[in-house]
């Protein structure tokens, strides 16, 4: 069909759509509402709407559905079981990737039978074009990892290619493998006869995922995408039909909007909203469901929300300073200021989510409880394994059987244990680190007024903002200058500048359905962190240096990424970060994404965790054939 900004499509179906945006109203409500899954794209409204070059920067959206419908890429990998119970799926490639004894190689095989919406066969040639186009254009999307990586691409035959790397890199594949999103391929005979690259817009684009553009606003408040004729012919098709005939992505305002617009059976799928607006459609609306069936109802993230210290501060450079900070911290006052309760709470700096509570959590459990910390004056045990059950006995209650009695569902819904607040042994080891207690009030080694600045978003990320609050709250109630530092519009900017003292943020994310850390613990490594003054790179935001985590991080590179000793080397890291504490891990980034059953059934929850149901995650593609209209 001919793609249009605005399609007429006539139905005898109509949708009471006045939670929407106006300009949606009428092109929506002409599309068979049985046939039409309508999501939320939590990039809000598109300020450049129609561009669709998702390999060039220009202030396009991705999350429109534009990544998760229309791109693919060579392997995906699954925060979640996966949709045929595996989390790695090999997707335009046919087979894991394949490396030389020293990394320096990586060869793809590529599969047979995929072709692009407009009827060209996808292959080799599309993978090499991706990687030279990128490399030879500056500033597009992925032209510096590229570049820092690919000495030479080439294609053997139409499906195989061969990655010559610069230097050995046991995870060069990561590059082309979706977590969230990754190195999309780009159609050879589409951007072969651009001239520049970097200004395409890529309008109509031609797509490898089972859905083409159907019609979209141009003031980039809603997107419409229809599912291709010949999707058996796209990787997804191996699952079956994707259900929805078409999908909308809409910016559907604020949180209490979304909230209306699920009620009204207009949103079919939440991307996310406060507590409060969950418990509200979890109380009002029948046919509402969150990832867990009950109370605390959110999907965790493979993130892991923490209280990230800048450890270039000489306030923060001794762990003792740290670890005291963290002894300080009611972490059961934070769970229940920003998530009401409905948080999962993690000691360790790993999120408590996917794979990781089997591979991570559970078997250090021990290590953990019998872990020690010397003050000077006496040695203790700061761990409480019980922390995730005291959390449910609080809600219990108010919620009574929302909330579960057993051991294991309580500590998959709200965590296992964490630090138990002890005041006497902080005060213990600040003293040891040369701070002293003037009055009621804490003083630096040199005399000054201890004073902390903890960075939040503010209104735009009012979880995160609760949860900052509360832990300079408990730092005050102690004698310490604790302040909120609201950083609405530039925490991103000030993140990378290191003008922070401490801030509430993640510096950790993982695969989640793999036990790998190298995803995010690789650029942790000393040669990234960045002098005091200058932009620090993805994703050491605390700035801190270790030799024995770069040992750990240089012996990860050596090896294999399904290597038993991975996960070993990652178990060494969880250890360390208790023993140095360079972050206060708090809990996984609950994401209280939420779906109505009103026209569609089959979406993964805690009971068939089939893949992420976040909307705007490149994995979501993955729910798409599991979903069935009621009709």
């Amino acid at each position: 069909m001919q793609i249009t900004r605005r399609s007429a499509l006539l139905s005898p179906f109509a949708l009471s759509l006045a939670a929407l945006p106006a300009s949606a109203q009428g092109v929506i409500a002409g599309l068979p509402r049985r046939e039409t899954l309508i999501l939320e794209n939590p990039e809000g409204t598109i300020r450049n709407a129609g561009w669709f070059n998702i390999w060039a920067i220009n202030a396009g959206g991705q999350s429109t559905g534009l990544h998760q419908l229309t791109m693919d890429t060579l392997w995906y990998i699954d925060p979640e079981r996966g949709i045929d119970g595996h989390a790695w799926d090999n997707s335009l490639a046919a087979a894991p990737p394949e490396y030389n004894a020293d990394f320096t190689e990586m060869k793809v095989r590529l599969r047979d039978g995929i072709v692009w919406s407009d009827g060209t066969p996808f292959t080799s040639a599309d993978v090499v074009h991706t990687v030279e186009t990128q490399i030879a254009n500056r500033g597009m999307r992925w032209s510096a990892v590229l570049a820092q990586n690919v000495a030479q691409v080439t294609a053997p035959n139409a499906h195989s290619v061969t990655f010559t790397l610069k230097k050995p890199n046991s995870r060069f594949h990561a590059q082309f493998t979706t977590r969230w999103g990754a190195i999309w391929i780009m159609p050879k005979h589409v951007f072969e006869k651009v001239q520049d690259p970097v200004r395409f817009d890529f309008a109509n684009p031609v797509t490898l995922g089972a859905y083409t553009l159907h019609s979209f606003d141009p003031n980039g408040k809603w997107y419409i995408w229809q599912r291709r004729e010949d999707w058996q012919r796209t990787t997804l098709g191996r699952f079956g039909m994707p259900g929805p005939r078409y999908v909308a992505y809409v910016d559907p305002g604020p949180p209490d909007k979304r909230v209306i617009a699920q009620m009204n059976h207009d949103l079919d799928v939440v991307h996310d909203v406060a507590p409060e607006g969950m418990f509200t459609l979890a109380r009002q609306s029948q046919t509402s469901k969150g990832w867990f069936p009950r109370f605390p109802y959110a999907h965790p993230d493979p993130t892991l929300p923490s209280l990230i210290f800048n450890n270039q501060n000489p306030l923060f450079q001794s762990r003792d300073v740290r670890w005291a900070l963290a002894l300080l911290i009611d972490i059961k006052a934070v769970s229940m200021a920003s998530y009401r309760g409905a948080a999962t709470i993690s000691a360790i700096a790993v999120p408590p989510t996917g794979t990781h509570p089997a591979d991570y959590h559970a078997p250090l459990e021990s290590w953990v409880e019998a872990f020690e910390i010397d003050t000077g004056k006496r040695k203790f045990r700061p761990y409480d394994p019980a922390m995730g059950k005291q959390i449910t006995d609080m809600l219990r209650p108010t919620l009574k059987d929302q909330i579960p009695t057993d051991p294991e569902q309580i500590a998959k819904s709200f965590g296992m244990g964490w630090w138990k607040p002890n005041a006497q042994a902080a005060a213990e080891l600040l003293e040891r680190a040369g701070f002293r207690k003037q009055g009621s009030a804490w003083h630096t080694p040199d005399g000054k007024p201890f004073s902390i600045r903890v960075m939040v978003e503010g209104e735009s990320r009012p979880v995160m903002t609760r949860a900052g609050t509360m832990i300079a709250q408990n730092w005050r109630q102690f004698g310490i200058d604790a302040k909120v530092d609201v950083a609405q519009g530039t925490l991103v900017d000030r993140r990378a500048a290191g003008d922070f003292d401490t801030f509430i943020g993640w510096s950790v994310e993982t695969y989640g359905g793999h036990p790998d850390l190298a995803y995010f613990l690789d650029s942790w490594h000393s040669q990234f962190v960045a002098k005091a003054g200058s932009p620090q790179p993805l994703r050491n935001w605390q700035r801190w240096a270790n030799p024995e985590l770069d040992r750990i991080i240089e012996q990860i590179r050596t090896i294999g990424f399904d290597d038993p000793r991975s996960l070993e080397l990652g178990r060494d890291y969880v250890k360390l970060m208790v023993r140095e504490m360079p972050i206060i891990p708090l809990m996984a980034y609950n994401v209280f994404t939420t779906v109505d059953e009103q026209y569609w059934t089959g979406y993964p929850n805690a009971e068939d965790p089939y893949t992420n149901p976040v909307t705007n995650w490149g994995n979501s593609r993955y729910m798409f054939p599991r979903l069935k209209s009621r009709a």
